[in-house]
């Protein structure tokens, strides 16, 4: 269901919006990213530089919506998570390349687009869920180790096509190729407990169940387990991995905004993106979601540094969103949904 919102105002509808656009002291964002996530971010620009934030936030389609648009598109910016969808955005040519050194000083060069097309504003770590009652700590500590046959029928995932599994194999091919990563996919469908099914917090629940041993899923998801009363036993029966320490690190995927090609607001749109990856909205937007910061130096929230410190893989996600189309030719290929 799609919401329609201006913040610090009405909710209102789509020629309202439009209308919205006329003030020089607006600017219009298109967001996947939750209300509850980016309303706070909003309100604390809004109240630094007087600049009014309008916003339609929906679960889908968005992309969609803006090529429908075409010239006559209110949107200045779209926000939306996991770098194949943002790259989708950008071959979709709705995009405009922004060269700003205030976003590129705060933003390392592996979390942003080469010309500028995107840019990251929060990172999350797709780790190992291990069972604390059955696996020892310590006896995986890779992605690789997951296809060991050691661990055949004690490991869940959720659809291999899912846009989370899509960028960590497409990670396994840029740092494999090919072919051994097609041998470490069989490998992991070859694991698996039950056929493919559900969302990353459904793979703990199953842990706690005992129908697998192993799940992957995102970090942020430990956080709103332990924060939900149903769903803190599913948390509390796992240990959390990050793996890879040895070597290249914990594969990561992001949130992150691309400015709309031709918007009406343009100059307040790039100063939204510069507070956006700023420290006080950078601190703000990783503490209201369980997510890592993407400007280095910036605090992590207290529950999140109590899941402990880790290595990232800093492989740039440009390369993750260019092999996302071959990730998904493997998940085909080897049949994991099946």
């Amino acid at each position: 269901m799609e919401i329609r919102k201006l913040i610090g105002g009405a909710v209102f509808g789509a020629t309202t919006f439009a209308a919205a656009i006329a003030s020089a002291q607006e600017v219009n964002v298109y967001s996947l990213r939750q209300e509850f996530l980016v309303e706070p971010l909003f309100e604390k620009f809004t109240e630094q530089t007087g600049v009014k934030v309008n916003v339609i936030f929906a679960e889908k389609g968005l992309v969609e919506r803006i090529k429908q648009e075409g010239a006559n598109s209110p949107a200045d910016i779209l926000m939306t998570v996991d770098i194949s969808r943002i790259q989708q955005a950008v071959d979709a040519g709705v995009t405009e390349a922004v060269s700003n050194d205030v976003i590129n000083g705060n933003i390392p060069a592996h979390l942003r687009d080469p010309e500028g097309h995107w840019f990251a504003l929060t990172q999350r770590g797709r780790a190992i869920y291990a069972s604390k009652d059955r696996v020892a700590e310590g006896e995986i500590t890779s992605y690789e180790d997951l296809a060991d046959p050691k661990w055949e029928g004690k490991i869940c995932t959720r659809s291999g096509t899912h846009v989370y599994n899509v960028a960590l194999f497409a990670s396994m091919i840029a740092v494999h190729g090919e072919e051994k990563a097609k041998e470490w996919l069989e490998g992991l469908k070859n694991n698996l407990a039950r056929k493919p099914q559900g969302n990353d917090r459904a793979q703990v629940k199953a842990i706690k169940e005992g129908v697998c041993d192993l799940a992957i899923g995102n970090t942020y998801y430990y956080g709103k387990m332990l924060d939900n009363d149903e769903q803190r036993p599913w948390a509390e029966s796992v240990n959390i991995v990050f793996p890879n320490q040895a070597d290249r690190g914990m594969s990561m995927n992001i949130s992150g905004m691309s400015l709309i090609k031709d918007g009406p607001n343009r100059e307040n749109a790039v100063k939204l993106m510069e507070f956006l990856t700023g420290d006080v909205a950078q601190q703000i937007y990783a503490e209201v979601n369980y997510e890592y910061p993407v400007k280095p130096g910036v605090e992590w929230a207290e529950n999140v540094k109590s899941w402990g410190t880790f290595k990232a893989d800093e492989l740039p996600l440009s390369d993750i969103a260019r092999l996302s189309p071959d990730a998904i030719k493997l998940v085909d290929t080897v049949g994991y949904n099946e």
